[in-house]
């Protein structure tokens, strides 16, 4: 009896994988949404002088560089770790940068920024959750000290 259910719920999960809703598709899209959600501006400058305007900006910032280079584009760095709102908890931003030369020339900038929250650091350590950041000022403050640092230092 276990065999013929077990059966029978492989051909319904087959029978439905075949049928295709893009309604239903498009809900979970939404539902779910991007793993990131990166914001991207493009600046008059060359790649190279982009991203040593992002690294000054960055550390300005208070983040620490730990990868990336003017050669591939990308820039890699975290903030400091901070007191979570819980006790024993903390907190910590990622930021991602990618920078590509633009289509219609300068240099396209794309920041994917994370929220990492450990919940209890010293019973559970290394057990963090890592959240996008969507709606976040710190985009915009990024992207204008960015800006600030190209028109002081020109490519």
């Amino acid at each position: 009896m276990k065999i013929f259910t077990a059966i029978a719920a492989c051909v319904a999960l087959a029978i439905l994988a075949g049928c295709e809703s893009d309604s239903l598709s498009e809900s979970i899209h939404t539902v779910l949404g991007p793993r990131e959600a990166p914001q991207t501006r493009v600046f008059q400058a060359e790649q190279r002088a982009t991203y040593e305007a992002a690294r000054a900006t960055a550390l300005e910032m208070g983040y620490r560089i730990i990868r990336g280079g003017p050669a591939e584009g990308k820039l890699d760095a975290l903030s400091g770790i901070a007191q979570g709102e819980t006790m024993g908890s903390s907190r910590q931003v990622s930021m991602k940068v990618r920078m590509v030369p633009a289509a219609e020339g300068g240099t396209s900038v794309e920041v994917s920024l994370t929220e990492i929250i450990e919940g209890n650091t010293e019973s559970q350590p290394g057990t963090a959750t890592e959240t996008p950041l969507r709606d976040t000022p710190l985009y915009e403050v990024f992207f204008r000290e960015l800006q600030k640092a190209l028109v002081e230092k020109p490519n």
